[in-house]
Order: structure tokens, then C-alpha cells, then sequence
């Protein structure tokens, strides 16, 4: 029997939960998983274990694998912590604000040959529970913590899961491929040497 209502999950492990079923289908409808992640409203005490910050740059924490179909990954960001303008590897990529605000930036691809400054299409204030998306084929983003007093979390869910992915020079639009690296696994923090992640810098 089908149901297709989307019971509101409570806890972050019935979010979980309600996720691994909707990714047992092959055909993902984002706006299913965008109203399941947003009907979800934050609990610190229940992300709290995978909420683990660094001084000097924002942090990819691992929650669950998804069956191999989909990653979910806590971010953290201290002030003033910003990702590159980067691209999401041909994935489905969906980020929910846990707590505070971040800046996203939204820019066109890069002609190919052309090399001068990345043109910026938008830019907006996620706030709290909210749910954005975005996929290669809307658009590179950069995404900021731009608050001087307080951190960020988001809650990021990739799908299929990714490892590299191409970042890009602003000023150039000049690209590299980084390698995609987690500060902590489930909660425990992982080797030192497997979490300087060029993605951060």
C-alpha cells in the first residue's frame, strides 16, 4: 500500500528513518525530501553529538551513509567560516539550517575558455529550518557563515554520495578537483591526516 503523506518526523532518528525509505526508490522527488527535511524541526540535544567545531575552518561530520544511496552530513560553521564556490558532482544536494544563518551565494558556470570574474546570479539568507536545493544544473554556490558572535549548523544530504568535487577561483573561474574528507564519523572525530580537506581552504 502507498502512502504517499509525509509523516512529520519528530527526532532526527525518525528524519533518518523516513529518509531511507523515501531513497529505497530510484526516482527521487526533491520536493518530497525538501518538505520531510523541513517538516523535521531542530532539536540541539539530538544533533549535538554530531555538531563538532574547528577554530579555523567549517567541518563535514558524518551521520549516516543511506544505504550507499545518500550521505547525511552535519556541517559546523565558527564565524565568519565559508565554503569555496564549488559544484555537487551530478548529485541531488539538500541543506537544512539547524541553527543560525548562512549566506548563499549562487553563481553561473564558467564558459569553458573564457577565463575573468564568476558571474554572481543571487544571493540569499537561509534561516533557521529552512530547506534549500541545489543541483549542477542550477548553478555553482558558496556558502557563509557571515555572523561575527555566533556558529552555524546545517544538515546536508547528498545524493548519490559524493567524495571530490571541483571548486572554483572567483576572480578567474579557474577549477580544481578536491578530495571531500569528514572531521568526525558517527560522532567519534576521525585521523587527523584523513580531515585536512582542500574543499576547506
Amino acid at each position: 500500500m502507498a502512502n504517499t503523506e509525509v509523516i512529520k518526523p519528530e527526532t532526527l532518528d525518525e528524519l533518518i528513518q523516513a529518509l531511507h525509505k523515501i531513497f529505497e526508490s530510484d526516482n527521487i522527488n526533491v520536493e518530497e525530501v525538501q518538505d520531510l527535511m523541513e517538516s523535521y524541526e531542530s532539536k540541539p540535544q539530538e544533533w549535538a553529538k554530531f555538531a563538532k567545531f574547528d577554530p579555523y575552518r567549517y567541518t563535514r561530520n558524518l551521520v549516516d551513509t543511506g544505504n550507499g544511496k545518500f550521505n547525511l552530513i552535519v556541517l559546523c560553521w565558527g564565524e565568519g567560516h565559508g565554503s569555496s564556490i564549488h559544484d555537487h558532482t551530478d548529485s541531488h544536494c539538500f541543506m537544512k539550517l539547524l541553527q543560525g544563518q548562512l549566506k548563499e551565494t549562487l553563481f553561473e558556470w564558467p564558459k569553458d575558455k573564457a577565463q575573468g570574474e564568476m558571474v554572481t546570479r543571487s544571493q540569499r539568507i537561509l534561516q533557521e529550518n529552512k530547506v534549500a536545493y541545489i543541483n549542477d544544473s542550477i548553478g555553482l554556490h558558496r556558502v557563509e557563515n557571515v555572523s561575527h558572535t555566533e556558529g552555524a549548523v546545517s544538515l546536508h544530504l547528498y545524493s548519490p554520495p559524493f567524495d571530490t568535487c571541483q571548486t572554483f577561483d572567483q576572480r578567474t573561474g579557474h577549477r580544481n578537483r578536491v578530495s571531500m574528507t569528514f572531521w568526525s564519523k558517527y560522532g567519534e572525530r576521525t585521523p587527523f591526516e584523513t580531515t585536512v580537506s582542500k574543499e576547506n581552504n
